[in-house]
């Protein structure tokens, strides 16, 4: 998935039980004309999907919908493989898949699966070098040799495949800045938009960093999960007194959305339930066929 057009899309059912539901809200979120779905990564919790697994079936059953885990549980999916991964995908699908990468969290549980417990630093170190190393395995090319702190590669040869698009889900200063020198997007996290503190505290830490790498701060895009009630009338108020989104009519989020896009530089926007899971289907509808149009239209005409 390439370009830069703002891109819409949903977070998707994660649980095995939920796998119908998957299957029909995807291929359903593909003829509305959605571009994108993700879902979570949670290895160590049984009754959850494989998130890679569960992308490439859901790619493999759609035709122009593109997929990415939001985000990659990094420590447990090593980056040499990880590259093979995401370039078969794209390969599979037509270019149709992201990259979402993090640092890792939740350390009591992926020490649980067997693997040895970084100290933030150090998280975000290898985070780093994972990127880079990704970055380094695709796109074709000699043998890669590479001589990292946490990655060592002797003479691997990289996919005859561009590397997607890749965004992170940084929080800490030292993450966003890694963002910010090797990444393609970033990830707020549930509910932090454009109005928060954590946008306006970390926007700039991305900004400053892409600067100093010589980089064009634009060139990393700010996607927002962005979780909200679609209503049938118009709310008097479409925030809380915290300046969280609560949601409202098709108009309103229409209006709210085009106005991030254009005032604040969104780059794209997946909707969650009201309580941060996966959209309902009838507020998955109305997001494809009513939100999304109205705020594709509005942008269109700021832009033209």
């Amino acid at each position: 998935m390439s370009g830069q057009e703002v891109v819409f899309g949903f977070g998707a059912h994660s649980e095995i039980d939920e796998v119908p539901e998957l299957l029909r809200t995807a291929r359903q979120a593909d003829r509305d004309g959605l571009d994108i779905f993700s879902l979570s990564d949670h290895p160590y919790i049984g009754e959850r999907l494989d998130a890679y697994s569960s992308v490439g079936f859901v790619l493999g059953a759609t035709e122009r919908l593109a997929g990415f885990v939001n985000v990659t549980n990094l420590p447990l999916r090593p980056a040499p493989v990880l590259a093979r991964t995401v370039t078969s995908l794209s390969a599979l699908s037509g270019g149709r898949v992201v990259l979402g990468m993090g640092a890792g969290g939740l350390w009591d549980r992926i020490a649980d699966m067997g693997v040895s417990r970084l100290s933030p630093g150090e998280a975000v170190e290898a985070f780093e070098e994972a990127i880079i190393l990704v970055k380094m395995l695709t796109g074709g090319g000699p043998p890669v040799t590479y001589r990292g702190r946490h990655y060592q590669v002797n003479q691997v040869d990289p996919a005859p495949v561009a590397a997607p698009a890749i965004w992170t889900g940084s929080v800490g200063r030292k993450s966003l800045a890694a963002t910010g020198r090797v990444a393609d997007g970033w990830i707020p996290g549930h509910a932090a938009d454009w109005r928060s503190a954590r946008y306006r505290e970390s926007r700039p830490v991305i900004d400053e960093a892409a600067a100093a790498a010589g980089r064009e701060p634009r060139e990393v895009r700010t996607i927002f999960n962005f979780p909200g009630q679609i209503t049938d009338r118009p709310l008097a108020a479409t925030r809380d007194a915290e300046g969280r989104w609560l949601g409202g009519s098709p108009g309103q989020w229409a209006e709210e959305l085009a106005g991030a896009v254009l005032g604040h530089g969104a780059a794209g926007f997946m909707l969650f339930s009201p309580q941060g899971g996966a959209p309902d289907p009838a507020s998955l509808t109305r997001w494809a066929r009513e939100v999304v149009p109205a705020a594709r239209e509005m942008i269109a005409k700021e832009t033209d």
